[in-house]
Parts: structure tokens; sequence; C-alpha cells
């Protein structure tokens, strides 16, 4: 009886263990937790299917809709598109984040982790860390379809690798938006219709598929707030010239100020579900 009464002792001290414990361990176990994140999309593989069509389609349908009347040709157009698309696919790709987060939570797999000896923010850090991995699949689909529209980057294999991993920094440092809106959202369906209402707008506005400057004057304005605008300009730059110019920088700095503001947020609302 005295077994009983004492075994939820640990999980009262649960938080002060969590609170002590040094960013090595947290490292640690946030890619345990990834590693979690990648052996569920191991046993559900239509949880691919967002990252491995949708750049298939949309990469296709695009280039052949758009090609001529943006740019007169198909060949010419390319050069617009593909980085655009890489951007837009990949943003995109950050809202599941915070809809599987909500479908986690609702299912009770994190009342669990909570009470594991392990950092706070290990459980969401591993699972948007894992959602990395979807993004380099979008991304290295995106670019082969490009490639085989006849697409050739002038900024070589140096360029692209960098476009490619300064779009995947960058939606990672969105995602901790979207796990927010997961954290305290009601229910999955309600996160990804937030989340989409949201991306939407942002990506068509920013450049990705039309030049910004064919837009009015107002819109061109808005743009310049638009966090999409310069992950698009700088990926055009690192792709077709291999230049790391301004939008590269504003691109990742503000990546770095997202996830500043972001994360603690989140993981202090994800502690307060509790």
């Amino acid at each position: 009886m005295t077994a009983v009464l004492t075994a939820p002792a640990p999980s009262t001290d649960n938080a002060e263990v969590s609170d002590r414990i040094g960013l090595r361990e947290t490292v640690a176990t946030s890619f345990t937790m990834a590693y979690r994140g990648l052996l569920k999309i191991k046993h559900n593989p239509e949880q691919l299917f967002d990252v491995t069509v949708q750049p298939i389609l949309f990469t296709a349908l695009f280039t052949y809709i758009f090609g001529g009347a943006i740019s007169g040709s198909v060949s010419s157009y390319l050069p617009v598109l593909i980085p655009g698309i890489l951007v837009q696919t990949v943003v995109l790709t950050s809202v599941v984040t915070g809809t599987q987060l909500r479908e986690d939570m609702d299912k009770g797999v994190f009342d669990r982790f909570k009470s594991l000896p392990i950092a706070r923010v290990s459980a969401l850090a591993g699972a948007l860390i894992a959602d990395m991995v979807r993004y380099g699949i979008a991304s290295t689909l995106t670019i082969v379809v490009g490639l085989c529209l006849g697409y050739r980057p002038a900024g070589g294999v140096t360029g692209v690798i960098a476009a490619i991993l300064m779009v995947v920094v960058c939606s990672f440092a969105i995602s901790w938006v979207w796990a927010l809106v997961g954290v305290t959202g009601k229910s999955a369906a309600s996160v990804q219709g937030i989340s989409m209402m949201v991306m939407f707008p942002l990506t068509f506005m920013s450049g990705a598929f039309a030049p910004v400057s064919t837009m009015p004057g107002w819109m061109q304005g808005l743009n310049h707030a638009n966090p999409v605008y310069y992950m698009v300009n700088a990926a055009r730059e690192l792709m077709n010239n291999n230049s790391f110019g301004g939008d590269l920088v504003w691109s990742l700095v503000g990546s770095a100020v997202v996830i500043a503001i972001f994360a603690p947020l989140t993981v202090r609302a994800y502690m307060r579900r509790a």
C-alpha cells in the first residue's frame, strides 16, 4: 500500500529535474525524439504524400500554366519559378508540424513525455527536427523535377545546396510558429485552417511565381514585411547567381529572431497544457 501511495512522487519533481538538465543532454534527447518522429514516418508512409506528390505536381503545373504567360517561354520562366516554388513547397510543408503536434497531444502521446526526466523542450524540438527530413525530401524533389523540365541553375551545385539549406533552416524557424498554434489550438483541423489562411497569401504575394514589380504598389510595400519575400529573393540569388546577398542575411537573422521568440513561448504554452 505504501508503494502505491508514494509512486506519483517522482512526477511531481519532474519539472525541477527537467530544469537542471544541461544543454548536452537536451540536444541528445531532442535527437532521440526526432528519431521517434522518423519511425512514425516509416510506419505511416502516407505522411510523406505532401512532400512527394506536391513538389512534382505543383512544379509541373505552374511551369506549363504560367511559363508562357509570364516569361514568354518555359525555359525563361524556370529560373524564376524553381527557386520560388522551392520556398513555397517547403514553407507550406512546415504547416503540417503544428497539425501533427495537435494530433499527438489529442492522443495523449505528449502527456507521457511530460512525466519523463527530460528537458521540456526535447519533445517539441525532436518533432520539429524530424520534420526537417521532410523539408529535405520536398526540396530535393523540387530541384529534380526542375532539372527534368530543363532548369539549369547558373549558381551550380554550391548555389543549389546553399539555397536548400537556407530554406530548410528558415522553415524550421517558421515551424515554431505553427508549433505554438498547434499547442494552443483546439483541434488539428483548426490549426491547419489557420496556418493555411496565413501562409497562402504570404507565399503567393512574395513573388514566388510572378515578379513583384508587376504588383500594385501597396502589395509591393507589404512584401517588405513578408519573410517569404526575402526567402524567395535569397533562393533566386543563390541558385541563379551563387550570390550571398542581403536577402540571405535578412532571412537567416529573421529565422534566429523567430526561434528566439516562439521557441520559449511554445514550450511555456506546452507545459501550461499539462
